[in-house]
């Protein structure tokens, strides 16, 4: 039998590096530069000068930078403020003099670009990867992927008939806690899943909103119809710019923020695209202050083989912005035990025990207590401190120089924005919502899923 030694390396071998600041595909910076040649720079263009850029994905990519030969050379974004902000703070940051682009159109007119990072509305990314795709540039996209099928489908399409390389921004994929429990789950040991809780609950009055740059925004200094995309139209109005998560169709809010990061993790640990079918309940409970998204969620996801009924579980999610307590969860269970990816454990709790099992006639059923490896950052690494992004970043770098799979390609992020999309239409309309595999589209009842 495996040792817990031979496991552990096996899972830590697939985690494209636990360590952060060495190679995560086991090749060297050297053997990249034998297929771009030495001084061959991989340049990127940056979309949306975003919190989530500023904070975390710059600082993730200059983790990997110098190494891999990568640079930014121009800033995309239609506020002009932001466009300001970007050029000035990547100058402090990393040194580099970025061109600056009004809108994506003059970005792709540009002929340094290589690849984008894509960080901006959450209805805005597919439509943002459709663009990067025509103009057959490689991708890191954030997460969610899409808040509606039409433009989920309009996405795939594009980055499959261009052949781009595309990661989305689900960085558990590259977590070694996530790779090992997905090695552990289908070694067999754990059995077969029969239930999922997931949370993922805050308590800020401050989450989602920018009250000062609500009122620091004008309308004449960004593009309010570019903004909108294809949502239909509307007058301009600077919360939804600025807060774009409190309201639906620009986000879906619990789903396409949070719900999509652990509902990807069942869909890679399964092999299952999607659920089978969605009921989910929630409100506006706590924060009444015009948002149209809920702060209070809770959906309950049928999974399991479509042409068997008789197989299968369940996956409960909650979420709620009025209490912080229980914090962020996801709990995997079989008839054996536990798999607790908040304590990264493997435990019996819960299991089949000698006593219950005997009335029936049946064996005990525990599963043996197992430690999933922990991400560890090389003290002498000069890394981000988000070492599960960084190593998600590195491997789209990496990726984009040999034309790898990443470790999130655009068939997951489609997948789990059906998981959101379905949870969407089951709390919008009151129904239980499904997927149907020949239009590809979600169904609340009879009725196909749109705004």
């Amino acid at each position: 039998m495996e040792n817990r030694r031979d496991f552990i390396r096996k899972a830590t071998a697939g985690a494209a590096g636990i360590t952060i600041g060495g190679s995560l595909l086991g090749q060297s910076a050297k053997s990249y530069s034998r297929i771009l040649g030495s001084n061959n720079k991989v340049r990127v263009g940056v979309v949306g000068f975003s919190d989530r850029f500023k904070s975390t994905l710059l600082p993730c990519f200059l983790d990997h930078s110098t190494e891999l030969n990568f640079e930014m050379v121009a800033l995309s974004d239609i506020w002009s403020v932001r466009r300001d902000e970007g050029k000035a703070y990547i100058k402090e940051k990393a040194g580099w003099d970025l061109a600056l682009c009004r809108n994506n159109e003059e970005l792709y007119d540009r002929k340094d670009i290589d690849a984008v990072i894509i960080s901006t509305s959450d209805f805005q990314h597919a439509l943002h990867l459709v663009e990067a795709a025509k103009a057959k540039k490689d991708a890191y996209v954030e997460k969610p992927f899409a808040e509606t099928l039409d433009d989920a489908k309009a996405a795939l399409k594009a980055c499959k008939e261009n052949g781009i390389i595309v990661q989305i921004g689900s960085q558990r994929r590259s977590g070694a806690n996530y790779i090992a429990a997905n090695e552990y789950i289908n070694s067999g040991k754990f059995g077969e899943i029969k239930m999922v809780e997931m949370s993922w609950n805050v308590n800020q009055p401050g989450r989602w909103r920018r009250p000062a740059l609500v009122a620091k925004i004008r309308e004449q200094d960004t593009d309010w119809k570019r903004f909108l995309l294809n949502r239909p139209f509307e007058a301009w109005d600077p919360r939804k710019y600025l807060e774009y998560r409190l309201f639906w169709p620009y986000s879906s809010g619990i789903p396409g923020q949070w719900m999509c990061h652990q509902i990807d993790t069942v869909h890679w640990f399964t092999g299952l695209a999607h659920p089978r079918s969605v009921a989910a309940n929630g409100g506006i409970y706590q924060w009444n202050d015009g948002r149209t998204n809920a702060d209070t969620l809770t959906a309950v996801f049928d999974y399991g083989p479509l042409n068997d009924k008789s197989k299968g579980f369940q996956v409960v999610y909650s979420s709620r912005f009025s209490n912080s307590a229980g914090g962020t969860k996801e709990l995997y269970y079989s008839n054996g035990g536990m798999l607790n990816l908040d304590t990264n454990k493997v435990t019996p709790e819960g299991g089949l025990r000698a006593g219950e099992a005997a009335a029936m006639n049946l064996k005990p059923n525990l599963l043996e207590e197992y430690s999933l490896p922990e991400i560890k950052v090389e003290t002498s690494a000069n890394t981000s401190g988000d070492s599960m992004t960084s190593g998600h970043m590195r491997n789209w770098m990496e990726c984009v120089l040999s034309k790898k799979l990443t470790h999130a390609p655009v068939e997951a992020g489609f997948n789990h924005s059906i998981a959101c999309v379905m949870a969407n239409a089951a709390y919008r309309t009151g129904m239980r919502t499904t997927f149907d595999e020949a239009t590809q589209q979600v169904m609340a009842g009879d009725k196909v899923f749109k705004y």
